[in-house]
């Protein structure tokens, strides 16, 4: 996470070779997955990319231009989402808007770029966006130095399933013998499948689509015996289907499927604020520290919720060079992690995810903060 390397340039037929990146999961509640045309015509004022790569540093970008240009999916129910008014809406969209509080101290302050599978990376390395919460996987090509990316810590753990119809008479992987599999192209996903099924001397016919929407549409016309990406958008898709009682997703794992943001590597000083930045939503879930209880905790006598917010003359983000009580301006606006899935994946959402891996560490789960000190 903290090589500090200077992107000399980027490697185009690098970054081709990595551009295998994992579909996603799931959405708000009031939004519904994009037609597969979408996903090339999110509204235009979302469109506009981001100057390239600045000549003084990123955060400097930033606050001239009062605003985060943040790459996001625009199909994929509870991570990111565009609903019929033209927002956007998500898991994975809340942390775009936490990290703009954090830095401009506003989380409306975000232009959303869509980001597909196959140019998402692409985006951050030249500087078109300044961070990315796209269900990126994170593996070893893809955080090489010469890519010009640093990953961010994993706001979300996950791993690859596969979704049949309950018909199908198909209960197991080693039934699929010669079946036709919808997925994506340019992810983990597609390399994940052909590993998976020559590991077990079993044939399959890829049909493979450009984004999630397609893949997803694929399937549900019959064109594929079964649909895989993560287990999470399997989830998502199936219950905004119209008859999610008629799928059924195998209990299998194919992979692990470590989601992280990514930000330039060019810029170090910026991707540690944004890697801060979503520590502070795990501390403070840790700590119970909510969008609605915050006031109850600016103030504190005790000095490891002091430092942890920032206050008197504990320096925090202005290690960074942003506001040294940034996290409080996140939980209040944005919410802590918990805050965060449970308002878009949670037990009250179309989806009801369990946090199984995505727990605190005191819970089970692998979530979990450096020390803020």
């Amino acid at each position: 996470m903290n090589k500090r390397l200077s992107m000399v340039g980027i490697s185009l037929l690098i970054i081709a070779v990595i551009y295998s990146a994992c579909a996603a999961p799931a959405a708000a509640p009031a939004a519904t997955p994009a037609p597969a045309e979408s996903a090339a015509t999110a509204p235009a004022a979302d469109q506009a990319a981001a100057p390239a790569a600045q000549s003084g540093s990123l955060l400097d970008t930033v606050k001239s231009r009062g605003k985060i240009v943040c790459g996001v999916n625009n199909q994929v129910p509870g991570f990111g989402n565009v609903d019929a008014n033209g927002n956007y809406a998500g898991f994975d969209v809340d942390f775009c808007k936490a990290v703009a509080a954090g830095v401009l101290g506003d989380a409306e302050a975000v232009e959303y770029r869509y980001a597909s599978g196959n140019d998402r990376f692409t985006l951050v390395s030249t500087g078109e966006v300044d961070v990315l919460f796209r269900n990126s996987t994170w593996t070893l090509t893809r955080d090489s130095a010469e890519v010009g990316m640093e990953f961010m810590p994993v706001n979300f753990y996950d791993g690859q399933g596969m979704m049949v119809r309950k018909d199908s008479g198909i209960k197991s992987i080693e039934d699929m013998d010669g079946a036709t599999v919808c997925v994506q192209s340019g992810t983990t996903t597609e390399l994940n499948l052909a590993d998976a099924f020559s590991q077990r001397g079993l044939t399959y016919e890829p049909q493979v689509f450009a984004d999630a929407a397609a893949t997803w549409e694929g399937y549900l016309s019959g064109r594929c015996d079964a649909f895989t990406t993560d287990k999470s958008g399997l989830a998502a898709y199936r219950a905004t289907s119209e008859d999610p009682g008629s799928h059924t997703l195998l209990e299998i794992t194919l992979s692990k499927e470590p989601l992280a943001p990514l930000s330039p590597q060019s810029d170090p000083q910026f991707a540690d604020i944004v890697m801060w930045v979503v520590y502070v939503m795990i501390q403070a879930e840790e700590f119970g520290i909510t969008s609605a209880n915050i006031g109850d905790f600016v103030g504190s006598d005790i000095p490891e919720i002091q430092r942890f917010l920032g206050q008197g003359d504990n320096a925090a983000g202005s290690l960074y060079g942003i506001p040294n009580d940034f996290m409080v301006a996140v939980i209040t606006q944005v919410g802590n992690y918990g805050e965060v899935f449970e308002r878009h994946l949670g037990a009250d959402t179309p989806f009801g995810l369990e946090r199984g891996l995505n727990a605190l560490w005191t819970e089970g789960g692998l979530q979990y903060s450096p020390p803020f000190r």
